[in-house]
């Protein structure tokens, strides 16, 4: 390792000699070592190691910001290596600030904002954990959370950290199957669960020998919890576990930082959950490492409602919680998710790319519906920006003022950061948000498996379309895969796939040696599975996924999350299932509409059901006039004619998590789908091989 810092040490000061006399905004490249042709730009987003010295191949990326060590703390608070150490720091650094805010009151009403601070935070995290002490429940044991975003989840969560227990997190959408198996899987002792889902846990309670502590948050404190004869559980309320703690606080046990902080189940798209152990060092190293690219104060607010069990959001508080951030929490309903954001004006909004697509799809339709001048003065307004925009150039302030503002207020009037994440989002929302929203917007990158954050784009770049550069606290190369045609000597950009590697890589699977040597290798990296290319910079792109390949009939590969990415550019998709197998020539698509944009178009038309969404979806007027948008969405993104679904089914209910058909990500679960619309597929392929016949007859 000292040989490469040295290496990179000699870089940097060719570039500290030579990237001052370039002009500002400009994006030259710096040739360090002309035999081997790579660069530093000015930007400065990543510097380019060779994976082993001895072979002379510079393949390994790094962040410029700290090339010659990895980082696994927050550089600006080096002391901090565990979760309870950060809690701890923010406790004494914004212990009068607002923390923690809720709308829901105790008897199930809603009203405005209610803060605890974080000192308040500090006091309840150590009766909580002096309660699960008292309880018998010895260090180490894994301690579950089956509850939606609330503060008592986040408390029990600190509670976890300090008196070192081991948290996993039970999704709220998780069935009573899937339930069992992680409990078990696990062997979870003490369960934070709302009223509701202890009835879930009382179903299968004779099958959950670990469990020995049922803590209810929320719900009436004379309620009752009848439990099955002889079964050796006690149940608590959360207000009475507080209170028990209280009177007889204990003093914390910190963690070390390799401990195991959680294991964090992946509902994942095929098969069994699996369990992904997570030290205190990865999560640390993930959020510190982000902190270094993060515009946070303890002035922001942030809203929580993704849910808290993914990755996603639990790096989101914990890197919040650092920098003092309030955390106000959506009311449990999504659908008045922007009735708590005009309550609690954020200025921080972090969000997947279905809810920006929609976000998208709503502000165009109502900018279209309204014409004239409206509509006039909007593309005026948005071309003026976006153009400013492109060029590095700040846009004039009239534009929100006369547009824009409006539109912000959607989102409660006060954000400033917006963040997309999970899955792949186009670089015409991400342009759009920018545009409509203001402030920084910026994609990310990243996997349980590495605590979050692998890359993350820069605050005021103009390019959109990647996910960025590499989070200091990892490294990152691109591995040939030459199945599927990808080398990183490729012309004009190095591709292949993602392989990360550093201090946020997770430890392996719980009990799963099979699948922890299938996706670490003997020499550290990760194997995300994932397609990138580097652009110019060091920026990262995601442009397919290898497992989810498959044959057709001809031979040919087919990324469907590609082309089910392409179609929801369509204005009549919302979703997109796309199928195919190595037995038939084509592929076939199903499709949840648009609910308004195709009862809209209906009415247009004059269609006498229009209002009537089931019946629109059988409709073979409908079906053509979708297909027909869907193939030039597909012309116009250069898909290749193997490419284009042949037939579609119309649906019009959403995949959801409750049909079992999204993972809490909304990625879809593509063995379930196939399952899901068995008839459907079997029905278009049928259809398509009669038109087939019927052309072969029509050429006699």
């Amino acid at each position: 390792m000292d040989e490469r810092n040295d290496v990179v040490r000699r870089r940097l000061q060719i570039v500290n000699a030579h990237v001052h006399a370039f002009p500002a905004g400009q994006s030259q490249h710096i040739q360090l070592q002309p035999t081997v042709g790579e660069y530093i730009t000015e930007e400065g987003y990543s510097v380019v190691l060779p994976e082993k010295l001895s072979t002379g191949k510079w393949n390994v990326y790094r962040s410029a910001l700290f090339p010659l060590k990895l980082v696994d703390d927050y550089p600006d608070r080096p002391e901090i290596k565990t979760l309870h150490d950060n809690f701890v720091y923010a406790e004494k650094a914004y212990s009068n600030l607002k923390y923690l805010g809720t709308r829901v009151r105790e008897d199930g009403t809603v009203g405005e904002y209610r803060w605890m601070t974080y000192a308040e935070a500090g006091a309840e995290r150590s009766a909580i954990g002096s309660g699960l002490v008292l309880h018998g429940i010895p260090k180490g044991a894994s301690i579950g959370l089956y509850l939606i975003n609330r503060a008592e989840w986040m408390v029990a969560e600190h509670a976890c950290s300090s008196y070192s227990y081991v948290s996993v997190p039970l999704y709220d959408t998780l069935g009573p199957d899937a339930v069992k198996y992680i409990i078990n899987h696990a062997e979870i002792v003490a369960i934070f669960c709302t009223p509701d889902k202890l009835q879930t846990l009382l179903t299968c309670l004779p099958e959950l020998p670990s469990v020995r502590l049922i803590v209810v948050v929320g719900g009436l404190e004379n309620s009752s919890f009848a439990l099955p004869g002889n079964s050796g559980v006690e149940t608590v309320s959360y207000s009475i576990l507080k209170t028990q703690g209280q009177s007889d606080v204990r003093p914390f046990i910190p963690p070390l930082p390799e401990d195991v902080a959680t294991i964090c189940y992946t509902s994942g798209t095929t098969g069994t959950p699996k369990g992904a152990l997570l030290t205190h060092r990865n999560l640390i190293a993930s959020t510190g490492g982000s902190s270094t690219f993060t515009d946070l104060t303890s002035s922001d607010v942030h809203i929580s409602y993704l849910p808290l069990a993914h990755i996603y959001e639990r790096a989101n508080v914990i890197l919040m919680t650092h920098f003092g951030t309030g955390i106000g929490f959506y009311q449990g309903d999504i659908l008045k998710l922007m009735d708590d954001m005009e309550a609690l004006k954020p200025t921080i909004f972090v969000s997947v790319p279905r809810l920006y697509n929609r976000i998208y799809d709503r502000i165009l339709s109502t900018v279209r519906a309204s014409g004239g001048l409206r509509e006039r003065l909007f593309n005026v307004a948005y071309n003026a920006k976006k153009k400013a925009l492109d060029r590095g150039k700040t846009p004039s302030p009239v534009w929100d003022r006369l547009v824009f503002n409006k539109i912000k207020a959607r989102l409660g009037g006060r954000v400033r950061v917006i963040v997309s994440g999970a899955s792949p989002i186009s670089p015409e929302v991400i342009d759009f948000l920018k545009i409509c929203f203001g402030g920084n917007v910026s994609e990310g990158y990243g996997m349980t498996e590495t605590a979050c954050v692998i890359t993350s784009c820069r605050e005021g770049d103009p390019l959109s379309g990647h996910v960025g550069a590499p989070n200091p606290a990892c490294e990152i190369k691109l591995q040939d895969v030459p199945d599927m045609n990808y080398t990183s000597d490729d012309k004009p950009y190095p591709r292949g796939e993602i392989c990360v590697r550093g201090p946020l890589v997770f430890k392996g699977y719980y009990k799963d040696e099979v699948q922890t040597r299938e996706i670490l290798d003997e020499d550290g990296w990760l194997h995300t599975g994932d397609i990138g290319l580097w652009l110019p910079g060091g920026r990262l792109k995601i442009i397919d996924r290898k497992k989810n390949i498959f044959k057709l009939a001809q031979g040919e590969y087919i990324a469907p999350e590609k082309i089910e990415n392409v179609y929801q550019r369509s204005k009549f998709v919302s979703q997109c299932f796309i199928h195919g197998d190595s037995f038939n020539y084509a592929l076939v698509a199903i499709v949840s509409v648009d609910p308004e944009t195709l009862s809209a178009w209906a009415k247009s038309k004059g269609i006498k059901h229009a209002d009537n969404l089931e019946s629109l979806c059988k409709d073979p007027v409908v079906k053509a006039a979708v297909l027909a948008d869907m193939d030039a969405v597909g012309t116009e993104a250069k898909l290749r004619g193997f490419e284009f679904a042949k037939a579609i089914t119309l649906v019009h209910e959403p995949f959801s998590l409750e049909s079992g058909l999204l993972t809490p990500t909304m990625k879809i679960k593509r063995p379930q789908a196939k399952a899901y619309f068995a008839k459907a597929i079997e029905d278009m392929y049928a259809q398509i091989a009669a038109q087939g016949e019927s052309n072969a007859l029509k050429g006699l």
